[in-house]
């Protein structure tokens, strides 16, 4: 049976002759050839090799970069109005286009025991080694003794793997209702202005990025194709121009909690309504940003095309370079790093950072913690004829 890949693994490529139904493997398979006079037929066909897709391996490395960077910008932005613009931008998009794609491969996630063993041992268990790793490292690295691993309180970025696995476990709901995306905005619309949900977690934000996740489920290769086309491309160049511009006006004046999306709107001490409007300003921006960036995003192999396969470690591992710095006091002890040639240096350590921490090796160093062997945990499934 196939199980649906993680947002963090390679991607299939589309089959050359029919497509797939939703949700299932799409591969280039060649047609058997048949057995020659005399020989038996009972003999089963090699398995097909399956090619897999560069054109998504592409964006979740281009997407993972742009995470890291964007992290390792907040400790220096401050003081630059040019860099919190640029900051805005990145953020509009960047864990958008990221959730989109989760949603695209999770169209063929059902309850079967084959897919629920994939979600925890890719999805719950990498949250539970990861949350408590960044615990302890929050204890003794910042000196943090009363720092307490809570299962419930996402630290720093394992949000999205507790988020994943809600939206994945919820996918047959979507999958079922007859319009699930204005489902999903009311939803979003709704967490945002009930500052009651609180902390348990991080349903604030698993809720307000519900659509992105929800949309991806909708989409179709084809839309990719669509979005790839050459007019797309370029008029993507004034989009960001105009979104880069917008974002310097808005810089001093917008609060960056919108881009979080942790927190209702009185929370953040706005208006309850702004909460609702903000929701779905929000998300046609960031939709119309992420189409003009999977537009740029190159469908040919590229030199960091098989990275795109290991982005699961560079999401997790990154955060404790970035959180490493801070306790370390050296963003506060070197300011030069908030000066341009500063942001530079900041910005080209993070990409080759998490760049490095995508390479095969490090996914098979840490392959315990991400993808564990855990048959030893589950029932064996009865055999099927």
């Amino acid at each position: 049976m196939f199980q649906a890949p993680s947002v963090f693994q390679r991607a299939p490529l589309p089959p050359a002759t029919r497509e797939s139904e939703p949700g299932q493997a799409q591969t280039l398979t060649a047609t058997a050839p048949r057995p020659a006079p005399g020989t038996s037929a009972a003999a089963p066909a090699p398995a097909a090799a399956k090619r897999r897709d560069p054109y998504f391996d592409n964006v979740k490395y281009l997407a993972i970069v742009l995470v890291a960077v964007a992290h390792a910008w907040e400790p220096v932005m401050d003081g630059s109005r040019a860099t919190r613009a640029l900051y805005m931008v990145v953020y509009m998009f960047h864990m958008p286009a990221f959730i989109l794609i989760s949603g695209y491969f999770s169209r063929s996630f059902d309850m079967t025991a084959p897919k629920v063993k994939r979600l925890i041992t890719s999805v719950a268990v990498p949250y539970l080694v990861f949350e408590t790793a960044y615990s302890l490292f929050k204890r003794y690295a910042d000196d943090s003794p009363d720092m307490a691993i809570s299962l419930v309180d996402p630290f720093f970025l394992t949000w999205f793997l507790i988020a994943l696995f809600i939206w994945r476990v919820t996918t047959p709901i979507w999958q079922a209702i007859r319009h699930p995306l204005p489902v999903a905005l009311a939803i979003a619309m709704l967490a945002s202005v009930s500052p009651d949900i609180g902390d348990d977690l991080d349903l604030q934000r698993v809720l307000q990025f519900l659509p992105f996740f929800v949309l991806g489920l909708l989409v179709k290769p084809e839309h990719f194709q669509l979005v790839r086309r050459r007019e797309v491309r370029l008029l993507s160049l004034p989009l960001f121009a105009g979104a880069l511009l917008f974002a310097y006006w808005a810089a001093p004046r917008m609060q960056l909690g919108w881009f979080y999306r942790a927190n209702s709107a009185q929370e953040m001490g706005a208006p309850w309504w702004s909460g609702a409007v903000m929701t779905l300003a929000m998300f046609g921006c960031a939709l119309v940003l992420t189409v003009g960036f999977l537009a740029w995003v190159p469908g040919r192999e590229r030199w960091f095309t098989v990275l795109g396969a290991g982005t699961i470690c560079g999401y997790l591992l990154h955060g404790f370079l970035i959180k490493g710095a801070e306790y370390a006091g050296l963003f506060d002890h070197y300011t030069w790093l908030s000066d341009p040639v500063g942001l530079v240096v900041v910005s080209l350590v993070a990409a080759v950072a998490v760049t490095l921490m995508c390479a095969p090796l490090v996914g098979r160093a840490l392959k315990w913690a991400t993808e564990p062997d855990m048959n030893w945990a589950f029932r064996k499934a009865s055999a099927r004829r």
